[in-house]
């Protein structure tokens, strides 16, 4: 269905050798997916509301507020190295509490620092570090299309989604940090030029 999603993207005329920001869920059928069309024009950043979710599931309940608030002030970092060293530091810290929330913190942990690894301003990369801009428009559909009692042949499915995404879309509010985007275009930019990629950049 992923590659399905991109093929179609491709056919509509998306430039996929252009390098680009991609926030994705922990997905792993998403992210081959993005990999395989863009390969190294595809900057991910992993959602990172997911991944302490994803942590924070794994651990007792006495443990979870604590470790939280450690995560949150590890992301909050500006630079990306001493963002780094303090998420290896709490991953330490789970090896010795709980091994399989160590893990999950550890499964693609620097793509969840991306956005540090460009210098994104700080109000931009709080909103492009997570997925959360993208779900309330998840949100909008799921609560339109579970009206539909019987889907029909055809392009049923398709209409009503397409219908749900713009009534989504009507509700959209200017993205936080929405200034500051020519700084990250500029950034993957950069980016393009020292892997020799194509370096007309772009957002995704």
């Amino acid at each position: 269905m992923v590659r399905e999603l991109l093929e179609d993207l491709a056919r509509r005329g998306l430039d996929f050798s252009t390098p680009r920001l991609y926030v994705l869920d922990g997905a792993k059928a998403l992210h081959s997916a993005v990999k395989r069309h863009a390969g190294e024009a595809a900057l991910i950043q992993r959602c990172q509301a997911h991944k302490r979710r994803n942590v924070l599931e794994q651990l007792p309940e006495e443990y979870q507020p604590g470790m939280d608030r450690k995560l949150l002030a590890a992301y909050a970092m500006v630079e990306h190295a001493d963002a780094r060293r303090a998420l290896e530091q709490l991953h330490k810290e789970l090896d010795r509490i709980n091994p399989s929330a160590a893990r999950s913190l550890e499964e693609g942990m620097e793509e969840t620092l991306t956005v540090h690894k460009l210098r994104v301003p700080e109000l931009l990369r709080k909103s492009l570090a997570s997925t959360n801009i993208i779900e309330s428009a998840f949100s909008v559909a799921e609560e339109l299309c579970r009206r539909v009692k019987r889907w029909r042949q055809g392009d049923h499915r398709e209409r009503w989604a397409g219908s749900a995404l713009l009534l989504a879309e009507s509700k959209f509010r200017r993205l936080k940090g929405y200034r500051e985007i020519s700084k990250l275009v500029s950034a993957l930019a950069d980016y393009g030029i020292k892997k020799g990629l194509a370096v007309k950049a772009r957002t995704a």
